[in-house]
């Protein structure tokens, strides 16, 4: 038996209809279903459907007509209404809290809310939240709960999208936590820095124990690393420049740099702007004097991260391990079966993936 098997915990087929996990981005909407599959997934649908600019800019719906549009072809090729949604990173609020050892859990939602209007800059009428308890190895401690939150204007924009497609929208999650549910083993308790190096943009989340305790985003991805190479190299297609990107990358060779020379000074400053995010956690984490929290591993996905010499770029610059995600982990024993997403487009897939396995549950 697999280690996917040990941990997934199947509801009778007959109580699971069929749900896509929805990732929705500046460029692109990503889709994922799995299906039960004795005591595996197994891939149903997937698909990339590109978002017009202009649509979408830093999370925000410029045009929800040009969105339902997108949405409205996602249920025209699967045929499933229900949804699990991303929300983008820059609207979220995250913190995290305590609550008395013992509180009911019936108890705890109401006693966060006093907590609220403390760490968020808005009012507690226009919040919206979620919480995940943190397990503590020793009973009779606080209780340590990771709160994250968005206003409903930014929630009711989403869900009145899906709902102008009749999409019913089960849940809403903020990206770096569904990426955490692909990429990190259910048992983790270790603290972990996952990085979606996407298109338009780059997401930081910072997950403990399986919990995401911090989230960020840089306005730097693939589409600056295209637009260096075009000045170094003269106007060349996508396709092109993507595999320049993963062929060449960041190794430098002697035959031929100039690669390496267009996309180094955007990397250089993609990695300064992750030191700093590295810095100001381990600034919080000294103050409480505990390094349990310390990052242990960088995780790389998103649709630009199979830029070749990334992870060794990143872990020498950096001085932290870092690797790319294998999405599939949680989902199946890829021994057992084989997705027909490739390896390099199904990092970009790392949110949908996560978002779509909430219909199913895991135990140890």
């Amino acid at each position: 038996m697999s280690s996917v098997s040990r941990r997934l915990l199947m509801p009778p087929n007959y109580l699971l209809l069929p749900c896509i996990g929805i990732d929705v981005s500046d460029t692109s909407l990503k889709y994922v279903q799995f299906s039960a599959h004795y005591n595996n997934l197994k891939l149903e649908a997937w698909g990339d459907v590109p978002i017009p600019e202009g649509v979408l800019s830093q999370g925000n719906i410029a045009d929800s007509k040009g969105l339902a549009k997108v949405m409205g072809e996602v249920k025209k090729r699967t045929g499933v209404s229900l949804v699990r949604m991303s929300l983008p990173e820059e609207k979220a609020y995250l913190f995290e809290t305590t609550v008395e050892y013992g509180t009911p859990y019936k108890e705890i939602r109401g006693n966060l809310e006093f907590h609220l209007e403390e760490n968020i800059p808005i009012p507690l009428e226009e919040a919206l939240f979620d919480y995940q308890i943190i397990e503590s190895d020793k009973e009779g401690e606080p209780m340590r709960v990771a709160v994250s939150a968005y206003t409903r204007a930014t929630i009711n924009s989403y869900y009145e999208v899906a709902r102008a497609v009749d999409m019913h929208p089960l849940s809403f999650e903020v990206e770096a936590q569904a990426i955490a549910r692909a990429v990190l083993s259910p048992d983790d308790e270790d603290t972990h820095m996952v990085l979606d190096f996407g298109k338009s943009r780059t997401g930081i989340g910072i997950v403990h124990k399986g919990s995401l305790l911090y989230t960020s985003t840089i306005d730097l991805g693939g589409k600056e690393l295209s637009t260096a190479l075009r000045r170094q190299l003269g106007d060349r297609d996508e396709d092109e420049l993507t595999d320049i990107k993963n062929t060449l990358g960041l190794v430098r060779t002697f035959e031929d740099t100039s690669a390496y020379d267009a996309m180094i000074t955007t990397m250089s400053a993609i990695k300064d702007e992750v030191a700093v995010r590295i810095e100001y956690w381990n600034s919080r984490i000294n103050m409480k004097g505990s390094t349990e929290h310390e990052i242990k591993t960088i995780i790389l996905c998103g649709g630009s991260c199979n830029l070749k010499g990334l992870p060794e770029y990143l872990n020498q610059t950096l001085g932290v391990e870092v690797q790319r995600g294998n999405v599939w982990q949680n989902a199946f024993d890829l021994n057992d079966y084989i997705p027909p997403i490739d390896k390099n487009h199904s990092y970009g897939y790392a949110t949908a993936i996560g978002l779509a396995m909430t219909n199913f549950k895991y135990h140890d």
